[in-house]
């Protein structure tokens, strides 16, 4: 019977806790650090939406299409993105479209798929930038009030109305 028990050396011991001790500080010292970010602040909010300024211009001519504006902010943390525009007071569905000057004085406009609406930024809907393309309906009069809903990635569904007015009206 062997009444010896083999300890192991010291310097196996030493090497095995400094092996364990290296990633519990990192993890430690990241923790911490992670720790201050948040109580500071600075890890970031959600995104706050609000919707302001929505118009919709009176068509002119023979044409039925014409353009919604909206003024977004985002007073939040993160980005966000407005996936699309729905009323139930518009022929068809609104589609959101980037204006384009083209040669000359001519211009187009192309439809998007979504647009981003910047942490702590606006997003400024106008003739010369984004807007809603709509489908007017004869009924449509100055002044009056119309329905929107714009749909965003994060903030979901944010109803608000339109005003009806005449192009160049108002700042437009």
């Amino acid at each position: 019977m062997n009444l010896f028990v083999r300890r192991p050396a010291r310097r196996r011991v030493t090497d095995t806790l400094l092996a364990a001790l290296v990633p519990v500080a990192a993890c430690g010292v990241a923790l911490g650090g992670l720790t201050i970010w948040v109580r500071t602040g600075n890890a970031g909010s959600p995104p706050r939406i609000a919707v302001t300024d929505g118009r919709v211009w009176l068509p002119f001519g023979n044409s039925r299409d014409t353009s919604a504006y909206f003024r977004i902010t985002n007073s939040g943390g993160a980005d966000d993105r407005l996936l699309k525009v729905t009323s139930s007071v518009v022929a068809g569905a609104p589609v959101l479209s980037r204006h384009r000057m083209l040669d000359g004085n001519s211009a187009t406009g192309q439809q998007i798929p979504s647009a981003v609406t910047p942490a702590g930024g606006t997003l400024a809907m106008s003739p010369d930038s984004l807007d809603v393309t709509v489908r007017a309906r004869s009924a449509w009069r100055p002044g009056d009030l119309l329905p929107f809903t714009l749909h965003f990635e994060h903030a979901g569904a944010v109803e608000v109305q339109a005003v009806v007015q005449r192009p160049g009206t108002d700042g437009s």
